[in-house]
C-alpha cells in the first residue's frame, strides 16, 4: 500500500483528497493545526476503509510546523508516495487593508511551505524513482488579484518548473487550479458568498477525482472543470488592462485579497 501526505486535511479540498485516497486504499498522513479534528478524521477513515491514518499536528505558518512535516516527508523508512500541498487561506480586504503580518503569513503558507515540503518530498521520491506532488493553487493565479493571486501564481510557476527539472525521474508534479469550491475557505476568511453565482461553485469530491485523473495523465497544470477552462481561455486573450479592472472588481465582490 502506498502512503499519501495531505496538508490542510481536515476540511474542504484536503478532506476530499483524504476521502478519495483512503477509499482507493492508500495509507494517509493527515496534517492540520487542530489535533482533535485530525484524530476524528483519522478514526473515521480507518474504520470506514481499513487504511492506516497517521496524524501530524503542524502549523505551516511557523518554521517548527514546516520542519515537522518536512521531516516526515524525508523519512526513508516510512516513505510518502504522494504529497498534497493543500493548506492555505484567504485574507479579507484590499491591499493595505490587510496587515503586513497577515500578508507575510500567507506567503509563508502558500509559498515557503510549498517550496520546502515539495523539496523534502521530491528528494526522497527521486531516490526511489517514483512519486507525485499536487500543489493546490487557484484560477486566481491567472488574473491580477493581490497577494492571494500572486502567491498562487508562484505555486503554478514553481510547480511547472520543478516538473520540467525532474522529468524522466519517475516523479510527477501538478498544480491544481480550482475555482470556487464549497468548503470552509470563505467562512474562515469572513467572506460572504451569497453574491457568487451558483454556476461558479464546484464540488470538492468531483474536483479531486478530476485532479487525480489529470495527475495520472501527466499534466502539470489541472483546471478541473469545463466552465473554468473556458473562463481561463478567455483570460489568455483579454487585454491585461481590462483584465486587471475586471479582476479587481470581481475580487472585491467574490474572493480573497
Amino acid at each position: 500500500m502506498t502512503t499519501a501526505l495531505i496538508t490542510g486535511s481536515t476540511a474542504g479540498i484536503g478532506a476530499a483528497f483524504a476521502r478519495r485516497l483512503a477509499a482507493d486504499g492508500h495509507n494517509l498522513v493527515l496534517v492540520a493545526r487542530d489535533t482533535k479534528r485530525l484524530g476524528e478524521q483519522a478514526t473515521e477513515l480507518h474504520d470506514r476503509h481499513g487504511i492506516e491514518a497517521e496524524v501530524l499536528t503542524a502549523d505551516l505558518a511557523t518554521d517548527a510546523g514546516i520542519e515537522a512535516v518536512a521531516g516526515r516527508l524525508a523519512d526513508r523508512r516510512n516513505p510518502v508516495d504522494l504529497l498534497i500541498n493543500n493548506a492555505g487561506f484567504g485574507n479579507k480586504g484590499r491591499y493595505l487593508d490587510v496587515s503586513m503580518a497577515d500578508e507575510l503569513k500567507m506567503l509563508k503558507v502558500h509559498c515557503e511551505a510549498v517550496l520546502r515540503l515539495t523539496s523534502a518530498a521530491t528528494e526522497a521520491m527521486r531516490e526511489r524513482g517514483r512519486g507525485g506532488v499536487v500543489n493546490v493553487a487557484s484560477v486566481a493565479a491567472f488574473v491580477p488579484r493581490g497577494t492571494y493571486g500572486a502567491s498562487k501564481a508562484w505555486v503554478v510557476q514553481f510547480t511547472q518548473g520543478v516538473a520540467r527539472d525532474l522529468a524522466g525521474t519517475g516523479v510527477r508534479l501538478m498544480a491544481l487550479c480550482p475555482g470556487f469550491v464549497r468548503t470552509e475557505f470563505h467562512q474562515r476568511a469572513g467572506m460572504g458568498t451569497d453574491s457568487i453565482p451558483s454556476w461558479m461553485w464546484l464540488d470538492a469530491d468531483k474536483l479531486v477525482a478530476a485532479a487525480l485523473a489529470d495527475l495520472a495523465r501527466g499534466r502539470t497544470v489541472s483546471i478541473p472543470d469545463p466552465r473554468y477552462k473556458a473562463l481561463m481561455g478567455m483570460v489568455k486573450v483579454a487585454p491585461r488592462a481590462l483584465l486587471g479592472g475586471v479582476s479587481s472588481r470581481a475580487g472585491r465582490k467574490y474572493g480573497p485579497q
